[in-house]
């Protein structure tokens, strides 16, 4: 993929002189979280961009995603009954795969824009052509995000006595407000409760933990970040926490799971209409030959209209062979298409969208075919922002086609805006 191999080299040796992202312990905890998700103990909530830009590795964008996370985990904590897992889909997810190598803009054939850490988006062969010191503004910005979510969650910014500081705007104003902030009061006088039986503050309630996620796509940067730990055995990716194999490199023989084989990391797995049950369990056995709990995440991602069909005899292949695993719903990826808009700027134009009446039902579709076959949804995938775009229709508000030019700003996929994010969380709960 990149013209030149020396510049290449160059920038990988650079990085894997750099220090690690995440440590081993941070995922060995997550792991042993994710085996509570699989058994019913946890719900894991993962979320956040299809894709990260570098122009939004700032404070105000990285603090919206944090608060809309901190908003559903609190609302799937009060619904549930369960303790949540959150993994934010930031600190790495500056790689997009694509279904085409080539795109004509203009009647110029270009290469496709493959994320900010691979080319750039402008149409230009410039632009478009693959650049390695891109992988190094990756790592840069991936640090500084995480620094700044760890200052944050450290800083209390997260604590359960403060919620009203994850406020959103839309807050005051979103059709679920007043549900949401009976959750918010309920929890508070709950926890002011326990405190007054326990004589002092809840230490444990003051923080949480937050982990990433990115999709494996550029295997020399993943290997230059993947080392051994004193005291611990084998190899760790330190690039992330979770890393994931998507349905377009998830081949049982192909190199993307060869290489997450060979290290210790929990590795999600995305599970699509076009998987085999052959497949799916040698992908399995491949990655965990021991059984171990928490190492693999199965992310399905059927849409709406198929996973009635298609996921019951995958699930039940899994169970039958005894494999240990946690299955999450992804609502969004089989839910995508494409739309013209009959009015507003984008009148006449082709444009991907995702409905939200199509998100939701995918969700509870799953969850109730986990109810029928006697087995646990461990969680939710989902791509949202905390910015007040226009994306995705539906919702609360009643989003149409002709809203999405208003403030459509992904560069690949659809995401839901604060206020579908927080409503889906909603319902969710209510169902689980």
């Amino acid at each position: 993929m990149y013209p030149d191999r020396v510049a290449l080299d160059g920038v990988l040796a650079e990085v894997a002189a750099l220090p690690p992202l995440v440590t081993s312990y941070e995922i060995e905890n997550l792991k042993s979280q994710l085996a509570e998700a699989s058994r019913g103990e946890r719900f894991i909530l993962w979320g956040g961009d299809c894709a990260e830009s570098f122009s939004d590795c700032t404070s105000p964008a990285i603090a919206a995603k944090l608060k809309i996370l901190l908003q559903m985990s609190l609302v799937l904590v009060h619904g549930t009954r369960k303790r949540i897992t959150r993994i934010g889909r930031f600190a790495g997810q500056y790689a997009k795969p694509r279904s085409a190598a080539t795109e004509t803009i203009h009647g110029v054939e270009l290469p496709t824009f493959r994320g900010d850490n691979v080319n750039r988006p402008e149409p230009t062969l410039a632009a478009r052509t693959p650049d390695p010191t891109l992988l190094l503004r990756g790592y840069e910005r991936s640090a500084l995000t995480l620094n700044f979510v760890r200052a944050l969650v450290d800083g209390g910014f997260a604590d359960l006595h403060h919620p009203e500081n994850w406020d959103l705007e839309f807050v005051r104003h979103a059709p679920l407000a007043a549900e949401y902030q009976r959750m918010v009061d309920s929890i508070g006088e709950s926890l002011r409760f326990m405190e007054t039986l326990a004589g002092g503050t809840i230490a444990a309630m003051q923080r949480v933990d937050f982990y990433t996620s990115h999709e494996l796509l550029v295997l020399e940067y993943e290997a230059a970040l993947t080392r051994q730990v004193p005291r611990r055995e084998g190899w760790f990716n330190l690039s992330t926490h979770l890393p994931w194999i998507g349905v377009r490199t998830g081949a049982p023989t192909g190199a993307h799971l060869e290489f997450c084989r060979g290290i210790r990391n929990p590795v999600g797995v995305k599970v699509g209409p076009d998987t085999t049950v052959d497949a799916l369990l040698a992908t399995i056995r491949t990655l965990s030959p021991d059984n171990e709990p928490g190492r693999v995440v199965l992310v399905t991602r059927f849409g709406a209209h198929r996973i009635g069909r298609e996921f019951p005899k995958l699930l039940r292949a899994v169970r039958a062979e005894g494999l240990a695993v946690a299955w999450v719903c992804d609502p969004m990826h089989g839910n995508t298409e494409t739309v013209v808009p009959t009015g507003g700027a984008w009148a006449g134009k082709s444009v991907k969208t995702r409905k939200f009446a199509h998100v939701l039902a995918e969700v509870e579709q799953a969850i109730e075919i986990h109810r029928t076959e006697g087995t646990q949804l461990a969680g939710v995938h989902v791509e949202l922002t905390g910015e007040n775009v226009t994306e995705c229709t539906g919702g609360a508000r009643g989003l149409t086609d002709d809203d999405l030019s208003r403030a459509y700003r992904s560069h690949v996929d659809p995401r839901l805006n604060y206020e579908q994010a927080l409503e889906l969380a909603m319902l969710i709960a209510r169902r689980v």
